[in-house]
């Protein structure tokens, strides 16, 4: 029989109607002869409500003492679909991270997948037992509970899929990949597929569906993906390594927008090596990424440098400068958070040229300001204010032919 990992969302159980619904939905996929391994998260909004619970008791909570809180959330949703399971006749066991030996970094809230012991699950399924498994959290070779941060239980659900060698499937309230949030995009597009390089991209670039470090998991091991939609029949997208199985790639394969990163502006900082160093260790060292970089010199052997970062982490930036302004009182810093990260992606601009030429042009035609970009081999991307978004993204999705053209506009 073959192993099949399936990881179901907070929405998708997220009341005790829908734990019996995905209970359903396992045993059925049981029945046909798979072995089951499945990952929740916790459920409906479980984890905001625990955040907003450690607020109340102070302002500044123990990255350690968050960790032993959040955990608590995906205990519940795996005991109670394990009892789910059993209630319906299926045997089951549930097990936390630590449980099963998912070893991890030491960053608490942010922690890092080392290995997984997988024979516990290994000896379950031997007696044909469904195994339940807690996303999101693992355990440090000093036998700290930590959390992987967002995205965490994709993430979990991938990296035992890679274990396992076995097919990873996510089931979420949404029925598959978009050419764009279709909630943004009035009439996006259902991929039926899409290229793991090009899904790596959408998701580090702010596509919600899937998290990023989840899909260069499958990218690296390769790691079959498929996403659909829990509530549906409706078929969903899978996610193909090494390609997208077409015989021609589309030029642009989606487009996303995203609010979760600010823009850090320096003025005057000293020209040179060591000041660019220092800025990007120190929030290497906070585990804080780097997106968009941009320098310009003013000529007074200083220089201005502006970055984007995760608006989560902007008070670590904040910090830094800080302690930087004390020490050098010409620096100047800012932070913008009034600003939105737009981005489209595709295969086919490797063999494509004037692609950028033609996204400057139709946000032209919107007087829309760029404010920085860049650019890889199969992405560009560009920050605006937050005010331009939506004409920004129904020109461009108009422009490269990501909605279906029969929708008519609302």
């Amino acid at each position: 029989m073959g192993i099949i990992v399936q990881k179901y969302g907070g929405t998708s159980v997220g009341t005790p109607e829908r734990i019996r619904l995905v209970a359903e939905k396992i045993i059925k996929r049981q029945r046909e002869g798979n072995q089951m391994v499945i990952i929740v998260s916790a459920m409906g909004k479980s984890t905001d409500s625990l955040i907003q619970l450690a607020r109340e008791v102070t302002s500044n909570p123990d990255p350690r003492e968050m960790d032993m809180l959040l955990t608590t959330g995906e205990q519940v949703s795996i005991s109670l679909l394990a009892m789910a399971l059993m209630d319906k006749g299926a045997d089951a066991v549930s097990f936390t991270g630590p449980q099963l030996g998912i070893q991890t970094t030491a960053f608490h809230q942010k922690a890092r997948i080392l290995d997984i012991d997988v024979s516990r699950i290994h000896q379950a399924l031997s007696k044909d037992k469904i195994v339940v498994v807690a996303g999101f959290q693992g355990v440090s070779e000093n036998q700290e509970i930590t959390t992987l941060g967002r995205g965490g239980s994709d993430t979990s659900a991938v990296a035992l899929a890679a274990k396992l060698r076995a097919e990873c499937e996510i089931y979420t309230d949404v029925d598959g990949i978009y050419t764009m949030d279709p909630r943004k995009l009035h009439g996006a597009k259902k991929l039926e597929t899409i290229s793991s390089e090009e899904m790596m991209e959408m998701a580090s670039l702010g596509a919600g569906v899937l998290h990023h470090r989840s899909v260069e998991l499958a990218h690296k091991f390769g790691v079959p993906l498929y996403v659909a939609s829990t509530f549906s029949g409706q078929s969903g997208t899978r996610i193909v390594i090494g390609g997208n199985g077409k015989m021609e790639d589309s030029l642009i394969t989606g487009m996303t927008s995203s609010h979760s990163d600010v823009q850090v502006i320096l003025m005057n900082l000293p020209v040179g090596m060591k000041s660019l160093r220092r800025i990007f260790d120190e929030m290497g060292d906070k585990e804080v990424n780097v997106d968009m970089i941009s320098q310009m010199m003013n000529g007074d052997k200083r220089m201005h440098i502006s970055f984007t970062i995760p608006r989560e982490d902007a008070h670590v930036a904040r910090e830094l400068m800080d302690t930087w302004l004390q020490e050098d009182d010409a620096i100047h810093w800012s932070i913008n958070e009034d600003i939105v990260k737009m981005s489209i992606v595709g295969m086919g601009m490797r063999t494509h040229s004037g692609v950028a030429g033609k996204v400057f042009d139709l946000l032209e035609q919107e007087d829309i300001e760029v404010k920085m970009i860049t650019t890889s081999e199969i992405n560009i991307s560009w920050v605006m204010s937050s005010a331009d978004e939506e004409k920004a993204i129904q020109v461009i999705g108009d422009g490269f032919d990501l909605t279906e053209k029969e929708i008519e506009r609302e």
